[in-house]
């Protein structure tokens, strides 16, 4: 289990003093929050390049919908900053139960589009649960586990968390949404490792796992099985046996890593980008933005970018370290491994080292629900780390 600020405590519930709303702000990470602020100007500056063509005389429609998203996002990101997430862990039920009824009511009341059904429509804006979910998701599983945290080491304990993050999992998988349902996969082994949950139940789980996915991807498919849609199957087809792929199958990857390497050091500039301007990148402004962020902004662009999301995942990880107790420890493991295995799939995959899933890039890829509950999640992870600085300096007095 990870060293964090309460593990000399554990099993004992932390004393729980009311700090002041100064003694919060002074104890927040400002490293870390600098870092998300630059995320999410750099996302606006790609955003604002790559979609400059792509409504006809209004260069400025993505752009500007998307600033709005960051100051609504941003004003979540304050407002889970300043509350205590011990109210995620007393809740945690309600959240959720909460959380598996609005995924699964996706299903059925959702918005299809692709062939997959994953928005849901207030008129005002469609929104994605799931997007919303990774965070929520995480927040339940770990008060789950802070209630059983004197017997984290059985195997019911191990069983039941895993058997409860597999409804949403389940549920995101049938929209169908794979990508997501692999960072709840993500996020749901994070959570069991930060936890302190024995290496012999992580390996039997990790057996499991390769079992599912060698009966999912072979044997089910050689039995006349199939789990995954055709498109699906192909994408991971194409990844593991890219000389049996169709020149049509093989198009999305082959034109996304011509587009990062079209632009070289310094990148061809929002004009010079041909892949980007002319359509042959597709999806360049969701699952594809860093290969065209890439060729407009070049090696020093995409260098700027991977180190802010380094120092976000640096900083996040340190949050662990000085959490207050189980609760919040196991909340910023699970923050943290989700948008690590975001920004690795989707980068990934632009340059054909990561099977094509449909993630977003993190604070990049336009869209409302993914830049909105990044924030969120980036507001938690900033309570625990000024909750648990404050935690630690009550002690010392």
């Amino acid at each position: 289990m990870l060293e964090y600020a309460g593990s000399q405590r554990a099993g004992l519930r932390a004393e729980r003093e009311a700090p002041g709303l100064l003694s919060i702000v002074r104890s927040l990470d400002w490293i870390l929050l600098l870092g998300i602020a630059g995320l999410v100007v750099v996302g606006l500056w790609g955003v604002a390049g790559v979609t400059k063509f792509a409504i006809p005389n209004d260069p400025s429609y993505y752009l500007n919908r998307q600033i709005l998203y960051a100051c609504v996002g941003g004003v979540v990101l304050v407002a889970a900053a300043l509350v205590d997430p011990d109210l995620y862990r007393r809740y945690w039920r309600a959240i959720f139960i909460g959380t598996a009824v609005v995924i699964a009511g996706v299903l059925l009341i959702g918005h299809a589009a692709r062939g997959s059904t994953r928005w849901i429509s207030l008129g005002f804006f469609t929104f994605q649960p799931s997007e919303f979910g990774k965070l929520l998701f995480v927040l339940a599983l770990a008060g789950m586990l802070a209630e059983r945290q004197r017997i984290v080491g059985a195997w019911a304990t191990t069983l039941r968390v895993v058997g409860l993050g597999l409804v949403p999992v389940v549920l995101v998988f049938a929209q169908p949404d794979l990508g997501t349902a692999l960072v709840y996969l993500a996020a749901l082994g994070a959570i069991l490792f930060v936890a302190g949950v024995p290496w012999r139940h992580l390996a039997v789980l990790g057996g499991a796992v390769v079992f599912i996915a060698v009966g999912v991807l072979w044997a089910g498919p050689a039995a006349g099985v199939s789990v995954l849609k055709s498109y699906q199957q192909q994408r991971l087809t194409c990844f593991t046996h890219p000389s049996t792929c169709s020149v049509a199958a093989r198009y999305n990857v082959e034109q996304s890593i011509t587009t990062v390497g079209s632009g070289q050091t310094l990148g061809r500039g929002l004009n010079g980008a041909t892949q980007v301007n002319l359509g042959f990148l597709p999806e360049s402004q969701t699952d594809f933005v860093f290969a065209g962020f890439a060729e407009q902004r070049g090696f020093v662009g995409a260098a700027l970018l991977l180190g802010l999301y380094l120092l976000v995942l640096w900083r996040g990880l340190r949050v662990i370290t000085v959490a207050r107790d189980l609760f919040s420890a196991v909340v910023a493991g699970g923050i943290v491994v989700a948008l690590l295995f975001q920004i690795f799939v989707n980068v990934g995959m632009t340059m054909g080292i990561a099977p094509i899933t449909g993630i977003p890039l993190p604070f990049v890829s336009v869209g409302g629900s993914s830049l909105i509950a990044n924030l969120a999640a980036m507001g938690v992870l900033l309570a625990i780390c000024a909750r648990g600085r404050v935690s630690r300096y009550s002690r010392r007095r």
